[in-house]
């Protein structure tokens, strides 16, 4: 349960960095306390649609991984993004990603500073 929690804030972190660093990427609410709940609430969406929707997609794109030596994870990472600023549009949340190139950037954003975070905090269950 730790870890679950630990992952969920890194998350947040991460997220609340792209979307502190680029424009078309918004989080909008009434105050900070909204704000960070519904951050808290995509970081639990994007956790969701990592763990359920990414590895099949890996399946699938596997000869696209191997061609371009990993880097399609920057457009499997893209994607994630977009379907959780989807998946939030359905569910009312203020969370939105504009456009595929904003996308690719915010996911590499996100990498970066989960990486980051999960070095500085412990991940043990």
């Amino acid at each position: 349960m730790k870890n679950f929690v630990v992952k969920t804030i890194v998350n947040a972190g991460a997220l609340a960095v792209a979307v502190w660093l680029l424009d078309k990427i918004t989080l909008t609410g009434a105050g900070t306390a909204k704000k960070a709940g519904t951050l808290i609430v995509v970081a639990l969406i994007f956790g969701l649609v990592n763990s359920l929707v990414k590895p099949i997609l890996k399946v699938l794109t596997f000869p696209l991984f191997i061609l371009t030596l990993g880097l399609i994870t920057l457009i499997v990472n893209a994607l994630m993004l977009l379907l959780t600023s989807w998946v939030c549009g359905k569910l009312q949340l203020s969370f939105h990603v504009e456009g595929f190139w904003t996308a690719v950037l915010g996911g590499l954003i996100i990498s970066v500073v989960s990486w980051a975070l999960q070095m500085i905090l412990p991940d043990e269950d």
